[in-house]
């Protein structure tokens, strides 16, 4: 049995897909009563619901699996606690392979998110426990939160420059990474870096967007107060606005891009390319 933590969102729900295509038996631990039922729909053997910081929850869910895969609620700002939680579940339980969702380049301490990954990546080196730990770039389908603006006003729209350059991957391509190595013990140790096949500037994704759909498509930059007014009127927490305020400074200046090499190799085949995807989702 293996457990996914935090298996509501796009991720966790595109790795148990994976996981259950290949027949593996699959517990998910969800923080919603609605969120149990679509995951059990979607091939998971057992859904457990609780909070990260219900400890009889989550240990709960960590008793009697093989391997967690673990992934933290997008840019939450106890991220290094629940990791200690998590890890401390797994260790009791007797867990053979922890591997945990990090980021690519969380080393970087300018965006806090990343930075906090790495220091529960540290906690997990020093647990003894047997890990591996993924470091994905952003996802392609990130652009899909835009899609009807794109489709309707033909305009792409970022809150930082458009020139910045960003490696993003598949996350088809890191759901199949993670289930290869949740199922393959040469796997324990490693520290695997998955980027996409391309560093694309904002103005490259909207003219391959645009090629695609055979429409113009511009891209645009959102003034950060603008952004930050519709972020808060959306319910955004101070500590997510913050941390993605300073994420979009960080990009402005260095972009966020990585080698594509390891998740080829992983994937034995080269990573799919920004215009792939756009065909397979249009």
């Amino acid at each position: 049995m293996i457990l996914i933590t935090g298996a509501g969102g796009k991720t966790g729900r595109a790795i148990l897909s994976r996981l259950a295509a290949r027949g593996e038996p699959v517990r998910v631990l969800v923080r919603r009563p609605d969120q149990a039922q679509p995951a059990v729909d979607s091939g998971a053997a057992d859904a457990v619901v609780g909070d990260f910081f219900d400890r009889t929850a989550v240990e709960g869910a960590a008793r009697g699996v093989r391997a967690i895969y673990h992934i933290c609620p997008n840019v939450h700002p106890d991220e290094i606690a629940i990791g200690e939680i998590v890890i401390a579940a797994a260790k009791t339980a007797g867990v053979e392979q922890f591997v945990y969702h990090s980021v690519l380049h969380p080393q970087t301490e300018g965006m806090p998110h990343h930075w906090k990954k790495l220091r529960v990546e540290e906690r997990l080196l020093e647990s003894q426990l047997g890990f591996t730990i993924l470091q994905p770039a952003a996802y392609m389908q990130n652009v899909l939160g835009q899609w009807s603006s794109i489709l309707q006003n033909g305009v792409y729209s970022v809150p930082y420059s458009i020139h910045a350059r960003l490696g993003m991957v598949d996350l088809e391509d890191v759901a199949e990474a993670a289930a290869l190595v949740l199922t393959h013990p040469r796997h324990l140790g490693a520290v695997y870096e998955l980027a996409g096949p391309e560093a694309l500037t904002q103005v490259r994704v909207a003219e391959i967007i645009s090629y695609v759909l055979e429409k113009p498509v511009r891209a645009e930059t959102i003034p950060l107060d603008a952004w930050e007014k519709s972020a808060r009127a959306a319910g955004l927490g101070d500590y997510a606005v913050e941390t993605l305020l300073k994420m979009f400074c960080y990009y402005d200046q260095n972009g966020l891009w990585g080698n594509p090499n390891v998740l080829g190799w992983l994937l034995q085949r080269r990573p799919h390319s920004f215009v792939e995807f756009v065909e397979r989702v249009m």
